[in-house]
C-alpha cells in the first residue's frame, strides 16, 4: 500500500463514520485491511494534526513497527568491515569467521550476516548526478556485442568490435566498426570521432581495455601512443576507476543505444567486409541520435548543434601518425635495432645505446633521449635490415659502397686498361659480387703501391697477353715488365703478309 493510499484511508477512518466495508471501496483496499489500521489507530491514539506532521517514514513505523531483530544478537561494526571489504583478495566469509570467533554463542550465523550485510550497503552506495558543460568531456568504450562479416577471399567468418564515443552535454553518439580492440584500431576510432564531432573534448574517459592502459590502478599508467594521441589533439585522459562502471555511465548508455539501435539490427543482415558496415551504420548513426530526449526537449543532434559544438576544440591541422611504441630497445654492435622482426639501422655512435621506436604503418621513427635521430620507411621483410649510409663509420662507409659501379668510376681514372681489367673481374658476376669486390681491392692496394702511370701500364700489359687476373697484373710489377712497354713506340699487333708463307688453309687439305 501507497503511503497516499494509507493517509487517504486514515483520513476517512479519523473524520467519518462510514463502515469498514464502504470505506475500502473509498480507498481501493479490503476491509480487513480497515479493520487492522482502525485498531492501530486506536492503540496509538494519534489525532489527524499529529499524522499530518508525521514523515511519511515516521507515520509507517507508528502504524506498521518493525519487528524486533533477534534477541541477544551481536551487530557487528559494519563501517569497520565494509572498510575491510575494499582491500584486495578479502572475502566476506573471512570477516564472519572473525567475527564469529569472538563470541560464537551470540553471533549471527553467515546467512543473516550477508544479509545485513547488504543492507548496509545499499544504504551508503548512492550515485550522484553529474553534470558536464559543453565540450568538456567525451566517453568512449567497445561495445560487448559484435557484428559478423564473411571473408570473400577465404570463406572465413570474423567478428567486427563497435567502437563507442558520447560526449557528456549534448549526448551525441558516435559509432563505429573496427577490426579489432588493438592499439592502432583503438586510436584510428578516436580519430573518425573527432572529426565526426567536429571538434575534440577537454577530457576523454576511457575504460582500462590495454589499448588505453597498460597498468591500472589508483595511479594509472597510460599507453604511451594513447598518451601522445592526447598531447596531439590537446585532451585529457581520465581513465574511469576499476570496476566502477558509474565513472562512465554515459558510456555504458551510449553501448546500450547503440546495441538496441543498430547492432541488433545489423546482426540480421550479412557484410562481407569493414568498410560494409560502417557505411550500414550511418544511416542508423544519424537516426538514433535524431530521437527525441523523453526528459528533455529536442534531441541529441539538435542538443549537440546548439550548445556544445562551438565550445568543442579546434581540430588539429597536421594528421597524427599513429604508431606503436617499443621502449627502451639496446643498439647491437651492426648499429642496428630490431623492430618487429625488422632491424633499422641508427648512427654508430649510439651503439649498445638503449632507444625509442615508434612503429608507424608506412615509417619507422627511432627517438634517443626524446630526440628524433632517424626515420626509416617500414620494412615488412621478416630478418631483413634497412640501413641508411651515412649512420656507418668512414670505414665501413668505403667498405659498404665496393660494388661495379664505384669500382668502375675509380678505373676511369687511370685509363681503358684498368675498366678493362676491373671488368673482368665481375665477368658473369652480380653487382656486389663479393669476389669481384675483393680482386678489385687488390687492384687498388697495387695502384696507390707502385703509382698509377706504372699501374696503368701493367694492366696494358696483362690485356696484350690476355691475362686478366689480379696476380698477372702483380707479377708484371713486380718484374718491371711494364717497362717494357713504351706509349710512342706502335705495337705490331699482326704480322705483314708474305706469298711465301703458307697459310693456315695448306694444312686443312692435309699439306696439298
Amino acid at each position: 500500500m501507497s503511503t497516499q493510499t494509507l493517509r487517504q484511508l486514515i483520513r476517512l477512518l479519523l473524520s467519518t463514520n462510514f463502515s469498514n466495508r464502504r470505506i475500502a471501496q473509498l480507498s481501493g483496499t479490503s476491509p480487513n485491511t480497515v479493520l487492522t489500521y482502525r485498531r492501530r489507530l486506536k492503540e496509538t491514539r494519534l489525532t489527524v494534526s499529529e499524522i499530518e506532521q508525521l514523515a511519511d517514514n515516521q507515520l509507517l513505523r507508528q502504524l506498521n513497527p518493525p519487528k524486533q531483530a533477534e534477541s541477544g544478537k551481536r551487530q557487528p561494526d559494519w563501517p569497520h568491515i565494509h572498510q575491510l571489504m575494499q582491500a584486495k583478495h578479502q572475502t566476506l566469509i573471512q570477516l564472519w569467521e572473525e567475527y564469529r570467533g569472538l563470541r560464537p554463542q551470540d553471533a549471527y550465523c553467515y546467512s543473516q550476516f550477508t544479509y545485513y550485510y547488504r543492507d548496509y550497503v545499499k544504504s551508503i552506495d548512492v550515485s550522484m548526478r553529474q553534470y558536464y558543460a559543453p565540450g568538456e568531456v567525451c566517453f568512449v568504450d567497445f561495445a560487448g556485442k559484435r557484428i559478423p562479416w564473411t571473408d570473400t577471399g577465404t570463406g572465413e567468418e570474423h567478428f567486427a568490435e563497435i567502437f563507442v564515443g558520447v560526449l557528456g552535454y549534448s549526448q551525441l553518439v558516435f559509432a563505429m566498426a573496427v577490426r579489432s580492440q588493438k592499439l592502432e584500431d583503438w586510436l584510428g576510432a578516436h580519430q573518425k570521432m573527432f572529426v565526426y564531432f567536429d571538434g575534440v573534448s577537454q577530457l576523454v574517459v576511457p575504460d582500462n581495455l590495454k589499448s588505453a592502459v597498460t597498468l591500472p590502478g589508483r595511479s594509472p599508467v597510460l599507453n604511451h601512443s594513447y598518451e601522445e594521441l592526447s598531447e596531439h589533439y590537446g585532451f585529457v585522459i581520465e581513465p574511469a576507476r576499476v570496476r566502477r562502471p558509474q565513472d562512465k555511465s554515459l558510456a555504458e548508455i551510449g553501448v546500450l543505444l547503440v546495441t538496441r539501435w543498430i547492432t541488433v539490427v545489423l546482426r540480421r543482415q550479412q557484410f562481407f567486409s569493414i568498410a560494409e558496415i560502417n557505411q550500414a551504420m550511418k544511416a542508423l548513426l544519424e537516426q538514433l541520435n535524431q530521437r527525441p530526449f523523453k526528459r528533455y526537449e529536442g534531441n541529441r543532434r539538435e542538443r549537440y548543434e546548439e550548445n556544445e559544438k562551438t565550445a568543442l576544440m579546434a581540430l588539429p591541422v597536421k594528421p597524427f601518425d599513429i604508431g606503436q611504441w617499443i621502449h627502451q630497445q639496446r643498439v647491437d654492435r651492426d648499429y642496428h635495432v630490431y623492430a618487429l622482426v625488422h632491424a633499422y639501422s641508427v648512427p654508430y655512435e649510439l651503439t649498445n645505446q638503449s632507444v625509442d621506436i615508434k612503429v608507424c604503418q608506412d615509417k619507422v621513427e627511432i627517438y634517443f633521449q626524446h630526440r628524433l635521430v632517424t626515420v626509416h620507411m617500414r620494412g615488412f621483410v621478416k630478418g631483413g635490415a634497412t640501413t641508411e649510409h651515412s649512420h656507418r663509420p668512414k670505414s665501413h662507409q668505403a667498405y659498404a659502397q665496393q660494388s661495379r659501379s664505384y669500382f668502375m668510376q675509380w678505373a676511369a681514372e687511370y685509363g681503358e686498361s684498368t675498366v678493362a681489367l676491373v671488368l673482368a673481374q665481375f665477368a658473369n658476376k652480380p653487382e656486389h659480387s663479393l669476389q669481384g669486390c675483393k680482386a678489385c681491392a687488390q687492384l687498388q692496394k697495387l695502384a696507390r703501391q707502385y703509382g698509377s702511370v706504372r699501374f696503368e701500364k701493367a694492366c696494358r700489359c696483362a690485356c696484350e697477353i690476355q691475362s686478366l687476373t689480379v696476380s698477372s697484373v702483380r707479377s708484371i710489377l713486380q718484374c718491371h715488365l711494364d717497362g717494357s712497354v713504351d706509349d710512342n713506340i706502335p705495337v705490331q699487333v699482326q704480322l705483314p703478309l708474305h706469298h711465301n708463307v703458307r697459310g693456315p688453309d695448306y694444312f686443312v687439305n692435309g699439306g696439298r
